[in-house]
Formats: C-alpha cells, structure tokens, sequence
C-alpha cells in the first residue's frame, strides 16, 4: 500500500511541476510585467481595478479568451485521449510440469483510453500485468480461444488488448531420454594451426521433456562447443563447463518447444597441430614465342621450395603439393620473368607458412631429343574388363626443353598411360598420353597403340 502511496505523491508533484511550470510561472511573469510598465502611469492602477465596471470588463475579456482556448482545443480539460504501451509482457498460469501449451504469445501491446490527467496516473501508477489464467483447462487436442487480461489501476480509464484473445493447445507433458553428441560452432574463428583432435562429454544421455509430437520431431541432441572462445590458445586439452544443449530435428532446425534436462553438459576438448612440408609445384598458362623454353624456375631465391600445411591429418596426408600458377603467354624474349604470386590454401589446410612467393622464369633456346619408352600404363578400366597390347613395340616420345634440362631426362623419367574411360569390350587405337609436372619440358607422342579389352 506504501508502494501506491509513493506513487500517486509523486504523480501528484509531477503534475504540480507541470502546471508551474507551463501556466503559473508565465502567468505570474505576465502580471509583473504589465504592473512594471504601468506603475510610473498617472493611472493609479489600484483605484482603476476597483471600479467595479473595470472588473466586469476584464472578467468578460477573460472568459472570452477561456472560451476560444478551450473550443480550439489549445486547453485540453474534457476531451478523451489513446495511449499504447507496446510490448508488454504477458504471464502465463498453467502447470508447467504436467502440462506444455502451444501457441503462446510473449508481448501484447495495451490501448488506453481516457482523460489525459487520468492517462497520466495510469502510465505512472501500476506493474501494467497482463495475464494468460489456463489454470482451469486440462489437456486437449482440440484449440481452445482463451481471452487475456489486464490489471487495471485507475478506474476512469477504458483499455483495450492487442491481441485480446489466443487460441492455444494444451498438451501433456512427456519425457525421453534422448543420446547427446556435440556440434563445432565457429570453426573459422581457432587458431588456424589447431584441430579438435578429441572431445568428451561428461554425460552421453539427457531427459527430453514436451508434448509427445515434439518429442517424435527430434534428431539429435547436440552440446555447443563455441571454438572462437579466446582462451583455445595452446594444442592441449581443455576442460569445459556449461555447454548449452540444443534439440535439432532431420531438417537441421532447432526445436524450441523441448525442454532438456539438465539444459547444460561439460566436456574436455583437446586440441592438436598437424603439420606436412610440401613442395610449391610451378604450373604454366599460354604459349611461348616459337623456339623458346624454360630454362629455370626459382621460387625466393631456391629451386625447390617448401611449405609447412596445417589442418586435419586425414586432410593433409592427401596433399602432396600446392600449386601456383604463371601467365607466360608471348614470353620467351627480353629477359626473365618475375611474379609475385599469392598462394592459395589448397582444400582442408587451415593454415599455410606462406602467403606470398616471389617466383622468377628464366627462359633459353628450345632444342629437342627423340626418347623410345615401352612401359605404357592402362587407367580407368572398368570393373570386370581386362586390357592387352596387341604388339610391344617402342613408342617414340618426343622430348623438348633447353639442352640442359632435356640432357638429363632418361626414358626411365617418362610415365605413359592410355586412359579407358567408356571404353567397353573390343579392340581399339588410344592415344598414348605423358604425365609432366614439370613446366620445363614438352613431350609430343604422334603414336598410337593398339589394344584388345575383353571381359573377365
């Protein structure tokens, strides 16, 4: 009661101060202001406001000005006004533990109508509780149209809610016990050098709790592991406290209308760095002048230059090399070329020593060597066929590079394969491919070899 009291004095100062400050205290400045500009007046002021047709006048005067302020609603006494209060809350009675309701609403916006002094004391006075009573239903599978209600304090004021009614659901209440896994949330943001290599949750099974349609909607239940937490700062383990439980269902999408118990788990995270040294392999675009080859490639400085790749260790032990490419096209002549390359995290590295090579083309006089090699390799052979020559001659291999590089190829050096793609059984003409991974040499084999492939 206190509590109200406190209340309406203040409302009651507030609405002091107001008509001080708007009407009083002008007023008065009015008043003193006129009274300074007549009292050196040979009018004697006081004997002119006695007579008794003078007050007649200003009265008159006066209740003409009242009437016109009034009438063009400058002074607002009678008239009845709206005022919304937005995004109240709204308190739901029902038994949480045996019951779950559907179709809830969290806010109502609130209308109030009335004079505005009345308006005033509303907004001031009050907690403004709007409450949803569902103590009096039981469970159903039928809707049920249920009205809300609002704990009016001032009497003389009209209210309206929006929305007024909701149309709810009243489910009982079911548990499961459910099996947690865990999920990684912000991969992108761990140090680039790091991997979870393991991680343990202190509890394997939860209690799901909802209605029995919610519960048939779950997929997974997953612990949050948030890896941009800024204390992951070492390769060691880790361990953690209240990770939040989430229900998913087959689509991905959280489930809101679960509860989990308890609603967190902990866990110990370890944390682990997965480094290989690979080689950067130089690939080339575009076409030399005629009768020039590459001579040399360096990359800063060294012709075999290396990379420390981190990541996942079933990532990086797949990766032999990374690759860069050079635009040679039309270059041969005036001198070496040099490229300041950026290089690209190939797919499943997180982190890479270097970012940028500098990587110098050296160019020279194209000459030519003829090579004869035997050993061709059939790939892509499908299931169930089987391949052989119909002859073992020698393939001529046509090798081309500056002097000093095609003199140390041997025939040893080449690897010959003919491709069976969408070959089926029958006898045919394939052309003999070259595998090269190195931009200083051209191989051309004009040959073809024929084969028979027969089923199994």
């Amino acid at each position: 009661m206190s509590k109200i009291w406190k209340k309406i004095k203040n409302g009651v100062k507030k609405l002091y101060q107001l008509l001080d400050e708007k009407l009083i205290t002008p007023l008065s400045r009015a008043i003193y202001f006129l009274f300074e500009k007549l009292k050196d007046n040979p009018i004697h002021v006081e004997k002119l406001l006695n007579r008794p047709r003078i007050l007649v006048y200003v009265s008159l005067i006066l209740a003409v000005i009242t009437f016109f302020l009034v009438d063009s609603q400058v002074i607002n006494l009678v008239e009845n006004e709206a005022e919304i209060l937005s995004n109240e809350p709204v308190t739901v009675i029902y038994n949480k533990e045996a019951y779950v309701v559907e179709g809830l609403v969290d806010h109502v916006d609130i209308i109030l109508t009335g004079r505005k002094s009345a308006l005033y004391l509303a907004k001031q006075l009050g907690e403004h509780e709007v409450v949803l009573d569902l103590s009096d239903y039981e469970a159903s599978d039928t809707p049920v149209r249920v009205a809300l209600s609002y704990n009016q304090t001032v009497d003389n004021i009209s209210y309206k809610l929006d929305p007024a009614y909701v149309t709810v659901t009243i489910k009982k209440k079911v548990s499961e016990k459910r099996s947690v896994s865990y999920e990684l949330l912000n991969e992108d943001k761990l140090n680039e050098k790091f991997s979870v290599s393991d991680v343990s949750l202190d509890q394997t099974e939860v209690v799901v709790k909802g209605s029995q349609d919610a519960l048939d909607q779950i997929a997974t239940v997953k612990a949050l592991i948030d890896l941009s937490n800024p204390d992951y700062t070492e390769a060691i383990t880790y361990e953690v406290d209240n990770l939040p439980l989430v229900a998913y269902d087959k689509d991905g999408r959280v489930l809101e209308n679960v509860e989990i118990v308890p609603q967190t788990v902990g866990a110990s995270i370890s944390f682990s760095t997965y480094k290989a040294t690979v080689p950067i392999v130089v690939n080339t675009t575009g076409t030399l002048v005629a009768g020039k080859s590459i001579s040399s490639i360096t990359i800063n400085g060294q012709t075999n230059y290396t990379v420390d790749i981190y990541g996942e260790k079933e990532d990086i032990d797949k990766i032999t090399s990374v690759p860069v490419t050079v635009n040679i096209d039309g270059r041969g002549t005036g001198g070496a070329l040099t490229y300041n390359a950026s290089i690209s995290k190939p797919t499943g590295v997180r982190s890479i020593s270097e970012s940028d090579v500098q990587i110098v083309v050296s160019f020279g006089d194209e000459r030519q060597k003829t090579l004869e090699i035997s050993n061709v390799r059939a790939t892509n052979l499908a299931s169930g066929l089987t391949v052989n020559r119909t002859n073992n001659d020698t393939i001529s291999v046509q090798v081309k590079g500056v002097q000093s590089v095609i003199d140390s190829i041997t025939a040893d050096d080449i690897s010959a394969y003919i491709d069976l793609s969408n070959y089926t059984a029958g006898t045919y003409d394939i052309d003999v491919q070259i595998e090269n991974s190195d931009p200083r040499v051209t191989f051309v084999v004009s040959s073809q070899i024929n084969v028979v492939i027969s089923g199994s």
